[in-house]
């Protein structure tokens, strides 16, 4: 029997990695706070729960103005530093999901995901087309890339709950498109499309799936919120 995708922790206590020390706690709205005495953290500007006084809040430029200005992302990120603790929190029933980054290493992320990281961790994207455009609009979609260039975390925000499956090479898993959270850059994506025919008067239907094709990590996410591709 295959083994089934693994649910990851829902809670975090005292986690210190890449400079920060770190808590998530809750059950249906999970709340992320951060200690950014050390290390400085970037969030999306919506998402600020609570924070010391003593934590400042500023705007960190993103690499590739241009680039995102023409694809209609934003060209700046808010940014946390100081003494003391900061929280986070989406308003959606989810599930807040920590990945430890090393040097080097990144990780590929569905877009509307992301929710913070360290300040050693950079972040780019990609426009996906082709096949994909009949769920997400003409424009395609999104996939966020965040690479470690020290180590540090990055923090997402899954709907529902978060489960991770670990690909042998050449082993494949399919996901209803809105299910996947994020993949290692190893882990091949790829659109099937079959046709689903009733025979009745010639009618039918398209069942579409996002197949991954190992080595590496795919994280899974247990409900979707769907986002027009205008909203990005």
């Amino acid at each position: 029997m295959n083994e089934l995708p693994v649910l990851i922790s829902t809670t975090a206590a005292d986690e210190t990695y890449g400079g920060v020390t770190y808590h998530i706690g809750g059950e249906l709205v999970p709340v992320l706070s951060v200690d950014v005495s050390h290390q400085s953290v970037f969030f999306e500007h919506h998402i600020l729960l609570w924070k010391n006084s003593t934590v400042k809040i500023g705007l960190r430029p993103m690499k590739g103005a241009l680039k995102r200005m023409m694809a209609g992302m934003q060209v700046f990120v808010t940014e946390a530093s100081g003494n003391g603790v900061i929280a986070f929190s989406r308003d959606g029933a989810g599930h807040i999901v920590p990945i430890h980054l090393g040097r080097d290493e990144e990780l590929h992320v569905r877009e509307h995901q992301f929710l913070a990281a360290t300040a050693s961790i950079d972040y780019t994207f990609e426009r996906v087309r082709g096949i994909s455009n009949m769920l997400f609009g003409q424009s395609g979609f999104f996939i966020d890339k965040f690479r470690g260039e020290s180590d540090g975390v990055l923090w997402l925000h899954g709907y529902g709950n978060v489960f991770e499956k670990e690909l042998a090479v050449g082993e494949t898993i399919d996901i209803e498109p809105g299910g996947w959270l994020y993949k290692t850059p190893g882990v091949k994506m790829e659109t099937i499309v079959d046709r689903l025919t009733s025979g009745l008067f010639g009618a039918g239907m398209n069942f579409i799936v996002n197949r991954f094709t190992g080595p590496g990590r795919v994280g899974i996410q247990s409900m979707y919120v769907n986002y027009d591709s205008s909203d990005r």
